[in-house]
């Protein structure tokens, strides 16, 4: 074995491995080539998207299917590649066609590694010593294992995305389409009454934790925009933190104890924070620091949803700076979330336009 082929093994173990640590270890951050790749042709959409003003966003819903599509044409070029590098130097010799001239180009290298990787199979070129017809029986489990690993994680992607945009709408839906975690959680304690709210704590924690998990097991998930706000998760998880916090520093502490210290509800607020976290972790976010927050809008925006929920007829002890520490220590991972999938903040906090 030559130099040539020894690089062509190096560079299908390699692809291989990101194949292995991307599609069946599944966890963020741990490919070897995917998720620099991913990230390059997300640079790229958006540089190409820049320039197109409010158009902008309508192009960077079609990221999550173009990095699906690159990224597969990138492990099949990649493991091509290193299939022809092993099969260059055997053209002419151990491997040919039946009948003509045997071409010893790369590209003839390439179309026998393609052929060989393939299912389908096709051309005239075969192996004539033990060694090829190895070499070809493996290329050809290699192409099918790999077809169908990946089929199979696509499958799943899109499986878990459905639900994730479930989870968005039911939110969105429980907020009365206006985004707002205050109209939420009047809706879920109409007249003061949060009997039943246990059970929709419960049923949303499940699905949230099930989304985060998606996103640690899916790392494409992130990549996937949708041209409606509401279905982003930087505003789901938005909404939800800000719920949180408002049943901790709003509502009357004495008549709604078993409210503000259920379980679910603290594990509601630790789930949008780990999911959050895991994006801003493994994805390169957008520095937020000079379109942060300030405290002041904090503290209208905490009046006018104290003000929605005592029109509710829900009774309140609220409490303006507890709730402003609070959300100075979680709006910024939103905020740079949300920034680097190219939403504005009006578009998150559905509150801003009230309280501005």
């Amino acid at each position: 074995m030559d130099l040539e082929q020894l690089l062509g093994v190096g560079l299908m173990f390699v692809f291989l491995a990101d194949i292995f640590s991307t599609v069946l270890y599944a966890r963020a951050g741990t490919g070897l080539l995917a998720p620099v790749w991913d990230r390059l042709v997300w640079t790229c959409i958006k540089a190409f998207a820049w320039p197109f003003g409010r158009a902008r966003s309508h192009i960077l819903c079609f990221a999550g299917p173009i990095i699906v599509v690159a990224l597969i044409a990138f492990w099949a070029v990649g493991l091509t590649i290193g299939a022809a590098l092993v099969i260059h130097p055997e053209l002419g010799t151990a491997i040919r066609p039946s009948s003509g001239d045997t071409p010893t180009d790369f590209v003839a290298a390439l179309l026998v590694a393609g052929n060989s990787l393939s299912i389908v199979g096709g051309g005239d070129y075969a192996p004539h010593t033990s060694a090829t017809r190895i070499l070809f029986l493996t290329n050809s489990l290699i192409g099918a294992s790999v077809l169908s690993l990946v089929l199979s994680y696509l499958v799943q992607v899109y499986s878990a995305l459905r639900e994730r945009n479930a989870l968005a709408l039911t939110i969105d839906l429980l907020t009365g389409g206006t985004g707002d975690a205050a109209e939420m959680l009047a809706r879920l304690g109409p007249d003061g009454d949060f009997a039943s709210a246990a059970s929709e704590f419960g049923n949303l924690l499940r699905s949230l934790a099930a989304t985060k998990e998606a996103h640690h097991f899916y790392p494409l998930l992130f990549y996937f925009r949708f041209k409606e706000p509401s279905y982003s998760v930087s505003r789901m998880s938005f909404i939800l933190l800000d719920l949180t916090t408002l049943i901790d520093t709003t509502l009357d502490r004495k008549k709604y104890k078993v409210t503000i210290g259920a379980a679910s509800v603290d594990a509601l607020r630790q789930c949008a924070r780990l999911l959050l976290a895991t994006l801003d972790r493994n994805f390169p976010t957008v520095d937020e620091t000079d379109g942060a927050s300030r405290p002041d809008y904090f503290h209208r925006s905490y009046s006018v949803a104290v003000e929605v929920l005592q029109k509710a007829g829900i009774e309140t002890q609220p409490d303006a700076a507890r709730y402003v520490d609070q959300r100075r220590q979680w709006e910024p991972l939103v905020r740079r979330v949300g920034m680097t999938l190219g939403y504005e903040m009006d578009e998150i906090d559905c509150r801003r336009s009230i309280a501005s």
